[in-house]
């Protein structure tokens, strides 16, 4: 277990606490120090962190991260999440943190003037996995008001560090911080405790939308596409959930709000044979038939786009990742490649290919078709031709002609989508 100590007031309070949880229980802990790089004063945190554990014989671990600044992101956010990156990877699997009622009350108004949902309204919760590494995250401060901190703080002659960050009211959370609480607190004493119960209400009714998502994606998600019927039989709000949790499943940002009722009105409401395409950043959603897939939006690429293979296990392509593995009696034989020209190309138009041996030789538009595989696909998927023999097609299989003999070693190729 370690705690993520700032040097701030409340990871003090939090560190002195487990202090006195390990002389009369045997607790330990060890201390990690999150180094931003982004005051003039950040090394000075971290001697102090480093000599205040050294004092109790607290093991400590200090993690120097980088802030790449992206437009239309503050820093505060970038900063918060290479924090968490760092936790996450710091080798412990619990971790405590010290915010307080204080931060939970701040981080509930700006969500709300985000305009964010149920989710995001239930702000932090008191405990979470980290699902990359299954890292627990502990705020056992979280219903403590900054005031009786203060007071612990004083009562037992702690000593802080203190940001001068906090103090600068251009960023959002010091102007509520400064601004508004104080007047809030004239009129609403007891503030932090009701917007910590609503904070408490709202998770539960996000998990509750969580779990109802869950139960409408076991009958409309099948790997990375979306039934797009099911969609249609659901009450627009219900739909909206599923398509948000789908997105979720499929590890892509979340458009904002107007843009994904948009995505769910064209899936809903286009007709059978419309190509539907809606575009959120770098991300898309796509319609064929009754399928949906969202996916990162690939590079065009002009209709002659072609590349050698000399060999190689891997190719990296345009938004997907080609493998080639050997295996005996499978694939592509190897002995009928060799000394030849291999190249991957995208259609022409004309091609015609024979997957099975006791079929004939069809033409690859109808084969296509017949797969299922949506027509933005169909332009964009890498062929394997030898000479002007076209070899292996994805999700199809090897033309007769090339397939490996049961004492042969075959070469048998996989993509593999890259998000």
């Amino acid at each position: 277990m370690a705690l993520a100590l700032s040097g701030g007031l409340d990871s003090v309070v939090l560190f002195d606490l487990l202090l006195s949880l390990r002389q009369s229980q045997g607790f330990d802990f060890s201390a990690i120090h999150v180094h931003h790089g982004l005051s003039p004063n950040a090394d000075q945190w971290e001697v102090f962190c480093s000599q205040l554990c050294q004092r109790h014989a607290v093991p400590f671990q200090a993690k120097r991260v980088e802030i790449a600044r992206r437009p239309r992101q503050s820093l505060e956010a970038l900063a918060r999440e290479a924090r968490y990156q760092a936790l996450a990877h710091s080798g412990h699997e619990v971790i405590f943190l010290a915010q307080h009622a204080d931060d939970q009350a701040e981080t509930l108004f700006l969500q709300l003037l985000r305009g964010a949902g149920p989710k995001g309204l239930g702000a932090m919760p008191e405990e979470r996995t980290m699902p990359e590494t299954g890292v627990r995250l502990l705020r056992p401060l979280l219903d403590i008001p900054r005031p009786l901190l203060e007071a612990y703080a004083a009562q037992h002659q702690l000593e802080w560090v203190d940001d001068e960050s906090n103090r600068n009211p251009a960023y959002d959370r010091n102007f509520l911080r400064h601004e508004i609480f104080p007047r809030l607190e004239q009129r609403f004493p007891g503030y932090r405790q009701t917007l910590g119960r609503a904070c408490r209400h709202l998770a539960e009714a996000g998990e509750l939308l969580e779990e109802l998502a869950s139960l409408d994606a076991e009958s409309a998600v099948k790997g990375e596409l979306l039934d797009v019927r099911v969609l249609q039989a659901l009450s627009p709000a219900r739909a909206a959930n599923l398509l948000r949790h789908y997105l979720t499943l499929q590890r892509l940002p979340l458009p904002d709000t107007e843009r994904l009722h948009e995505a769910l009105r064209q899936l809903r409401e286009a007709k059978d044979d419309a190509q539907v395409r809606v575009r959120f950043g770098e991300f898309e959603i796509r319609r064929y038939h009754w399928q949906a897939v969202a996916q990162k939006a690939k590079p065009e690429l002009p209709p002659d786009w072609s590349q050698a293979w000399r060999g190689e296990e891997q190719l990296e392509l345009p938004g997907v990742q080609l493998n080639f593995e050997r295996r005996k009696g499978e694939g592509i034989s190897l002995a009928m490649l060799e000394n030849r020209e291999v190249t991957l190309r995208f259609r022409r138009g004309g091609e015609r290919f024979q997957p099975s041996c006791a079929r004939p030789n069809r033409s690859l538009k109808n084969l296509l078709q017949e797969s299922g595989t949506p027509p933005w696909r169909r332009a964009s998927l890498p062929l394997l031709f030898c000479g002007e023999q076209l070899v292996w097609v994805p999700g199809i299989g090897v033309d007769c002609a090339y397939q490996a003999g049961a004492s042969e070693i075959g070469l048998v190729p996989s993509t593999r989508s890259r998000h």
